[in-house]
């Protein structure tokens, strides 16, 4: 079992690489070099929130910190990218998503378990990738590969400092830190794609 001052150590990197990530690609946005998509960082800010409490829940402890200050500012991001004009496209798919991130609160009320909940967000995070990949492969100089690089890492410190493992508190940032390294790929692949 790891010591408490290494889970707080991976906790406040993951919290560092939070604010480090999040600073530059708010600045991106305000100078209109990126343009998120609205509705993916709308889902991702719930579905972060409500698996920060899912985590606390099952006593993720000061690994779950990190998960609560992103959903908090992935909701800033949301509104900013709406005030900046990002990609406001909305499709039924996106209406879908939504839909289902706010489903997924019931299955937690009515089970009395945080796993459930955990396990829909997962999918529905992951499913709020589909129009920012769908945007990055059209676009791929319109979005950050430093920012979902420090998204890999610090889902990774998230994990490290856990204090207590299980699948609702492994799953959703586990999943992150896959979906952004597909993500990374994408951009990087389309990048050189479209040089030549």
């Amino acid at each position: 079992m790891m010591d408490m001052s290494f889970k707080l150590m991976f906790s406040g990197l993951a919290v560092l690489l939070t604010l480090v990530a999040f600073v530059p690609y708010i600045r991106s946005i305000l100078t209109g070099n990126t343009r998120p998509h609205v509705f993916s960082w709308l889902i991702w800010g719930m579905t972060t929130v409500i698996v920060f409490f899912a985590q606390i829940e099952a006593h993720g402890g000061v690994g779950a910190w990190p998960i609560g200050l992103s959903g908090v500012v992935t909701v800033g991001v949301a509104l900013l990218a709406f005030y900046k004009r990002g990609d406001i496209s909305i499709t039924r798919t996106d209406w879908g998503f939504f839909t289902l991130a706010l489903a997924s609160l019931p299955f937690w009320y009515f089970t009395s378990d945080p796993l459930w909940t955990v396990v829909v967000l997962t999918a529905v995070d992951l499913l709020g990738f589909g129009p920012t990949i769908r945007k990055a492969y059209g676009f791929p100089h319109q979005e950050s590969q430093l920012f979902f690089l420090s998204f890999l890492l610090r889902n990774v410190f998230v994990i490290a400092a856990l204090e207590h493992y299980s699948l609702t508190t492994v799953l959703f940032p586990l999943s992150i830190a896959i979906a952004c390294s597909g993500l990374l790929i994408v951009v990087a692949y389309r990048r050189r794609v479209v040089m030549a």
